[in-house]
């Protein structure tokens, strides 16, 4: 995490966002969007999907998108990667991190990719002995995503010891960050603090993350859950995109608009400049005019006297 902020904040609108959205997102609109949210001061993009046209359209102009975001001074540039060819793709590219999300939900697994979750750590696998196979790789940090952790559309329940299974399995390939997913919106606060007080435990140095959906509007408050204990770094979309397909209703991603306003109105530093970052939505909005765009902040402004952990922060230096 950069120093001087509290709370890490990454975008995942651009993949998490894009990629059941069929309107396609210019690939103009796309670099505009990412110079514009890391000069807002967002610190990590995902800008991308490393799968195959047939799976998401979205991403084919990737080599296009992919250098605008490498020449943001700052920035760190991740990408979803499914399997070793994805994976491949992203060391080409010289993207700083790769994402590798598996389910805990054996059933929404076989959905998703069409694979058992021990064949999804099998891949996990393989990309790891691929990033550590050369100097090179090496300074690429693999990040893995244990999806339907607290819930899952299929199968309904999924018991916490599953995805603490997959965690150790995880930690010992030497995975550099674990990210709990509600891929589909069935946590609450109880739920979100059981499993990540156990998740700090047994990962120790190795951070953890969150992934949370809005579905049923318990977002906001299960972000509060899991900074209860001790989670520092939180995806979010912008404007709210995202869904799930395998969760047909669902709204998107926490509002990372809302989330910034949050922590910085509750003094945690995010080092996001938030009038900057909701002046973002409209590229949003020029380029997907019939999509629904979700925010507070954006629809009722900031409050009167509203005054920023960071701002803070910086007029004190």
């Amino acid at each position: 995490m950069k120093s001087g902020i509290d709370i890490e904040v990454r975008e995942v609108g651009m993949r998490d966002g894009l990629q059941i959205i069929p309107t396609f997102f210019a690939t103009e609109g796309k670099k505009a969007w990412i110079e514009a949210e890391a000069a807002a001061g967002v610190p990590e993009i995902e800008v991308c999907s490393f799968v195959p046209p047939k799976v998401s359209a979205q991403f084919v102009d990737h080599a296009e998108i992919i250098p605008v975001a490498l020449a943001q001074p700052g920035l760190e540039v991740s990408a979803l990667v499914p399997n070793l060819k994805g994976a491949e793709r992203g060391f080409q590219m010289g993207v700083h991190k790769m994402n590798f999300v598996l389910s805990a939900s054996e059933s929404h697994n076989m959905a998703n990719v069409r694979c058992t979750t021990d064949e999804s750590l099998e891949r996990l696998r393989q990309i790891m002995e691929l990033r550590d196979s050369s100097p090179e790789n090496k300074k690429v940090r693999i990040g893995s995503g244990i999806s339907t952790a607290l819930g899952c559309t299929i199968e309904g329940r999924v018991e916490p010891k599953q995805v603490y299974r997959i965690a150790e399995a995880m930690l010992a390939m030497g995975v550099d960050e674990i990210a709990v997913a509600d891929t589909v919106g069935y946590a609450n606060p109880n739920l979100v603090r059981e499993v990540f007080t156990e998740m700090m435990k047994i990962c120790g140095d190795v951070p953890v993350a969150s992934h949370f959906h809005d579905t049923r509007g318990l977002g906001l408050a299960n972000v509060l859950a899991a900074l209860e204990t001790g989670c520092r770094r939180f995806d979010a979309s912008l404007a709210g995109l995202g869904g799930c397909p395998f969760a047909p209703g669902a709204t998107g991603n926490v509002v990372m608009d809302d989330m910034v306003f949050l922590f910085e109105s509750m003094g945690l530093k995010t080092g996001v400049d938030l009038e900057k970052l909701v002046a973002v939505r409209q590229i949003i909005a020029d380029n997907l005019p019939e999509e629904s765009l979700h925010g507070g902040v954006a629809q009722a402004g900031l409050p009167k006297g509203y005054r920023p952990a960071s701002a803070m922060m910086q007029a004190a230096e």
